[in-house]
């Protein structure tokens, strides 16, 4: 006879992050359901409680690991912030869930307490921003933490227009919208 052997934890904790990255991006945390997520998992309601505590708990556990995740692989080149705005467009491309995911997060979160690990990841990419400011290298027509956020808005900007927008400029190419990127950060610094 088989002997049964439990899923490990982490493989289930997997499998539950990945089905709340589709639930809350395609519906945001309000109309999220745990029975959904756990089915698609192939876990149940109960692991999501386990691993998160709650709806709220396991939004937010996503929501960290996206933001680690981006930077980890896109890490900030304050040496040349153009490029490194254009390799942020191409995860937000590739990764058509993560813009929808980190808007329903500032629209369904935004009175909850900041989450410590995007407060910290935030707080070292402005430090560094302002250290290259500081050395010459970035100019400083704009602090630090505003100079970051334009960067980063006009990154993901393709992929956080409207419908009806996208359909005023829909003749620009994949590879043309990404050299807009480049060029109007390049702007920004007065390049």
């Amino acid at each position: 006879m088989a002997t049964f052997t439990p899923p490990a934890a982490d493989a289930v904790r997997g499998r539950l992050l990945l089905a709340a990255r589709d639930e809350f991006a395609a519906v945001g945390l309000v109309n999220a359901r745990i029975e959904r997520i756990g089915a698609a998992a192939g876990s149940n309601k109960a692991q999501v409680f386990h691993y998160f505590g709650s709806k709220e708990g396991l939004f937010d556990a996503l929501v960290a690991q996206t933001v680690d995740t981006t930077l980890a692989e896109v890490p900030l080149d304050v040496g040349d912030l153009a490029e490194w705005a254009g390799r942020l467009h191409d995860v937000a491309v590739a990764r058509p869930w993560l813009p929808r995911l980190l808007t329903w997060h500032r629209l369904e979160r935004a009175e909850a307490s900041p989450l410590p690990t995007i407060s910290e990841r935030s707080a070292e990419l402005v430090a560094a921003v302002e250290h290259a400011q500081r050395a010459g290298v970035v100019p400083r027509s704009y602090r630090p933490a505003v100079l970051l956020g334009l960067v980063v808005h006009l990154a993901v900007f393709w992929s956080s227009t409207s419908a009806e927008y996208d359909a005023l400029v829909r003749a620009v190419t994949p590879q043309r919208r990404r050299q807009v990127v480049v060029d109007a950060v390049g702007a920004l610094l007065g390049r």
